[in-house]
């Protein structure tokens, strides 16, 4: 074989795998239709937000890049849903796309066990249902795996006003041929749309109109491992649309490829172009624009919240109209993109495709839209192709573990008709899978992978001994009741004490932080402070996490009960054929999965626990 693992494509999923790959020992190759493309920012120049916050600090957490990239590059970070709870709270961050694109390209040319290759793959080389390796538009190569990672660029249609022409993204070329491949090889393939917005010069807008936003200071960064931020800090702008925005838009709707009927692949729900905005909320007076920079040094300004596909004429006449953007001058013009999707319930868990062994797919390919969304399959799938060169078993993130987890299940078992973005509403488990504990529960997999240090990991377990240690300290550490300490509590909107009580009880209060705390009485010292900020949230949420740990429990039963390969569902009687012929198709690794399978109901879960009963003795 030429090489262990191919990784076709250079975006964040494509990154991401070609990373773990090469770090865990594979041979790895990486193709790209462009070096200089590597790692770009197709759309918003941002990383995280709500529920992708998450995902960045699980990748960081398992020992991926893109935590330490934004860090490295980023220009504004912010924790959105500060005011709520610990398991609503997400980072972000704006990014210098520029600059990003560069550490992400010196980055892989640095990895040992890894070349980069510019070259366009044609078609996958099968045999007998394994894959062994690529053609491209040069040459044949071997491996024993591949993944794939094309992101928009599988037969890539752009869209602008009723023209439209073969691309990946702006300026470059899409990817024709592999989906026809994919598509004689006997995958389900669908087509989904998305979009991007219309690129400003910040020299031509009139920030004096406009609502300044500046970040947190102090910046909290994604990685666990960044010590401190050096990235100069700078704000992002809001403005709004308005009456007459929304009427320039529904006057030229006939020339809009949406709803023209040019565009007729799926688009995105939860990120809608300013024409689906101004049609299907047409009770809304406004809409917000949020305006980002691009990057320290140059001109870009990206007006999120008007991602459109109209003609650059009608564009031209909705900035014109928003406060701010009256002379705004248009550096790119926006433009909506469709592209292929296979079917992801055609992937096991560990994104190995169940068609062919040995293939793996990740990112955009399996439904999905974000970039944090793509570089969390690419890093699971890079794991996975690896641990098959090693013929380990493959890593299985499930939903008690992890955003990342909820993420591929929710697509290779329930499947997507649209486009697929993470959300904290997605997961059920979210008060014990926050941001602030995703290295406590997955560094120590990253570690056994090799892909964090053991210097990294020491830091870790460093944490979770203060954890410990502080909590002890704040059960076992008692005051007593005195003036100083109710005056301090009365400070604070808290009742007084009238008897002798621990720490953790006054902690327990509402109106009392870790902070305050350590107004009250000495705390111990030697202890970390992200361990007492765990140790805080822990205590405040102790009785709603106890009753989600049990809810873990009850779903870890079902997931332990492990379904063989080659199940046979047809002799399975008191199960409906649909049921059946749906477990057939979807082959679940456990019990946990089938329950999860549109129509596989509760009485059908528990015949095939009766039956597993009978033939396991």
């Amino acid at each position: 074989m030429d090489y262990d693992v191919i990784v076709i494509g250079a975006g964040h999923a494509g990154i991401e795998a070609a990373l773990a790959a090469s770090r865990m020992g594979a041979k790895t190759l990486m193709l790209t239709l462009d070096i200089n493309s590597i790692g770009k920012m197709s759309c918003n120049p941002a990383i995280g937000g709500v529920g992708k916050g998450q995902l960045v600090k699980e990748i960081d957490a398992l020992g991926g890049s893109m935590g330490k990239a934004a860090d490295a590059c980023a220009i504004q970070f912010r924790i959105l849903n500060s005011s709520k709870g610990a398991a609503a709270q997400s980072s972000r961050a704006q990014i210098d796309m520029h600059k990003y694109s560069r550490y992400m390209q010196k980055l892989l040319k640095r990895q040992k066990n890894l070349t980069v290759k510019e070259d366009e793959v044609k078609r996958l080389i099968v045999k007998d249902g394994l894959i062994l390796g690529v053609v491209t538009g040069k040459e044949k190569l071997e491996a024993k795996c591949v993944v794939i990672c094309p992101g928009t660029f599988l037969d890539g249609l752009i869209h602008v006003g009723l023209r439209h022409f073969s691309g990946g993204r702006i300026n470059e070329r899409a990817s024709i041929g592999l989906s026809d491949n994919l598509r004689e090889l006997g995958f389900n393939l669908l087509r989904f749309k998305t979009g991007t917005c219309p690129r400003l010069d910040k020299n031509t807008i009139d920030f004096s109109k406009l609502i300044r936003q500046d970040g947190d200071c102090p910046p909290k960064p994604f990685s666990f491992s960044t010590a401190k931020l050096k990235q100069k800090q700078v704000p992002c702008y809001i403005t709004y649309t308005n009456k007459e925005t929304h009427e320039i838009i529904l006057a030229n709707l006939d020339r809009s490829p949406l709803y023209s009927g040019k565009i007729k692949a799926t688009g995105v729900r939860y990120c809608p172009s300013i024409e689906d905005k101004v049609v299907k909320f047409s009770d809304k007076e406004r809409h917000q624009v949020f305006l980002e920079p691009e990057g320290l040094g140059v001109c870009e300004i990206y007006p999120n919240g008007v991602s459109t596909s109209l003609p650059e004429d009608v564009q031209l006449k909705v900035l014109g109209s928003i406060q701010g953007l009256e002379k705004a001058r248009v550096i790119r013009f926006g433009y909506g993109i469709e592209h292929v999707v296979v079917e992801p319930t055609q992937l096991y868990p560990s994104l190995e495709t169940k068609l062919i062994k040995n293939l793996y797919l990740a990112g955009q390919i399996n439904g999905t839209t974000g970039y944090e969304e793509a570089a969390a399959q690419g890093l699971l799938a890079g794991i996975n192709a690896a641990l098959r060169i090693q013929n380990k078993e493959p890593l299985i993130l499930d939903r008690a573990s992890g955003y990342i987890g909820v993420l591929i299940d929710d697509l290779t078992t329930k499947g997507t008709l649209e486009p697929y973005r993470m959300f904290t509403s997605r997961v059920e488990y979210r008060l014990i899978l926050r941001e602030d504990n995703a290295d406590l529960r997955l560094s120590k997999i990253g570690f056994e992978l090799g892909l964090l240090s053991s210097t990294v990991y020491h830091k870790v377990e460093n944490k979770q001994k203060g954890i410990k240690e502080a909590a002890e300290f704040l059960r076992k550490t008692r005051v007593k009741p005195d003036k100083l300490i109710n005056a301090k509590l009365i400070q604070l909107g808290s009742a007084q004490i009238r008897r002798i009580v621990s720490l953790e009880e006054l902690l327990k209060r509402p109106q009392i932080s870790i902070k305050d705390l350590k107004a009250i009485h000495r705390l111990k010292t030697g202890i970390l402070e992200s361990a007492w900020q765990q140790v805080e949230i822990e205590v405040k949420y102790a009785g709603f996490i106890q009753r989600q740990l049990k809810d873990v429990e009850r779903f870890e039963h079902l997931e332990k009960i492990r379904l063989p390969f080659d199940f046979d569902y047809s002799g399975l009687s008191g199960i409906s054929r649909e049921i059946r012929e749906k477990l057939s198709k979807f082959k679940p690794l456990n019990l946990g999965q089938a329950s999860r399978i549109s129509g596989v109901t509760p009485a059908a879960i528990s015949l095939l626990m009766v039956y597993l009963r009978k033939i396991n003795g």
